[in-house]
């Protein structure tokens, strides 16, 4: 059984990490950490864990095998990188960091300690996109020739452990990014994933178009995040990530091949739609995606504990989100410079 630790302790823990490790019978939750020293103490009483005054503290621990970075983003590299050079191995929470060269500091720092690093990249685990890369990786749909990848919702002022219109995510210090780290990240890995391309080039507009703070001003972050996407097979196609759809979340991917078309998370009826190319339908059952309105299991910490118990290298790896971030930063340029920006790397 591996120790388990936690710092920040906001939504995201609350709803996934903390009753996730509660109910995986490898792991143990042994100490929680969070600014909030009150909440901290709470959740640690509910789940028979410690609460550290400091995360040196929990980080000292010897019963401590194991933690979950789930603080605001700004903090995601100094946490990560202190944690496996304590000796834990860890699991960070998306965006991986603030800049590319946090990101490629965390992997460094995973690989000198001989520890595990995985970030909490989904949308890799939802049945409905496992299904549709094994159709895609079949030939059903041929070619992906073009694509939209969408991911919307109201916003985290709803969502937020301190909900309201002072989130730490509209707060640039602590949040760095808006809504294409908070979303776009995860529908820029997920369309590498269900490809198999990677982002080589982007065009792309992220702006703050509507979402104001408690005093009426426009938040600190972006709110929107209109992207094209070049792969590195030669399809293009759009990502949108938005805090700014007041009304159903939609979480949807349409790829286009030159064998039909494939529709994930578009249709109510099916998970993932097919319409081939002369005209068959095919439709697949599969499970809803998890939305802020509807918790469910995420998948991440039962794959993280798959990893820990038998030594394997996490698929979601910290080298493996780089090629993600590096399309972030990237589209974030091209948005400052009013420019199409290349990213050789990911080539």
């Amino acid at each position: 059984m591996f120790g388990i630790g936690i710092i920040g302790c906001g939504k995201i823990a609350q709803v996934r990490h903390l009753p996730e490790y509660a109910e995986n019978q490898n792991a143990r939750l042994v100490g929680l950490y969070d600014i909030n020293t009150g909440r901290a103490r709470e959740l640690a009483a509910r789940y028979g864990a410690a609460a550290y005054d400091t995360v040196e503290e929990l980080l000292a621990s010897r019963e401590i095998d194991a933690v979950s970075v789930c603080a605001a983003n700004a903090a995601h590299a100094e946490l990560a990188i202190a944690a496996l050079n304590a000796g834990k191995h860890v699991l960070c929470e998306k965006p991986m960091a603030v800049t590319l060269e946090e990101c490629e500091a965390m992997v460094a720092a995973a690989k000198k300690n001989g520890k595990y690093l995985m970030v909490g990249h989904n949308q890799r685990l939802a049945k409905a996109h496992i299904l549709a890369k094994q159709l895609i990786g079949d030939g059903l749909i041929g070619d992906i020739v073009t694509f939209r990848t969408t991911f919307g919702h109201g916003g985290p002022e709803s969502w937020s452990a301190d909900p309201g219109r002072n989130v730490w995510f509209f707060d640039k210090a602590k949040a760095a990014m808006g809504a294409m780290a908070d979303l776009g990240i995860h529908k820029t890995d997920l369309i590498q994933f269900l490809t198999g391309q990677n982002v080589v080039r982007t065009t792309a507009r992220v702006a703050t178009l509507e979402k104001k703070d408690a005093s009426g001003r426009p938040i600190g972050v972006d709110d929107n995040a209109l992207c094209i996407y070049e792969l590195s097979g030669g399809a293009v196609g759009t990502m949108t990530a938005s805090w700014t759809h007041y009304g159903a979340e939609d979480n949807s991917t349409v790829l286009y091949g030159t064998k039909g078309i494939m529709r994930i998370y578009d249709d109510p009826a099916a998970s993932v739609k097919v319409i081939l190319r002369g005209g068959g339908k095919i439709a697949y059952e599969v499970e809803g995606i998890q939305t802020n309105d509807k918790q469910t299991r995420s998948g991440v910490i039962d794959r993280w504990m798959e990893c820990l118990v038998n030594g394997v290298e996490p698929d979601i790896s910290g080298e493996s989100a780089l090629a993600a971030m590096r399309a972030v930063f990237a589209s974030i340029r091209s948005s400052e410079t009013g420019q199409s920006v290349d990213i050789p790397e990911n080539r």
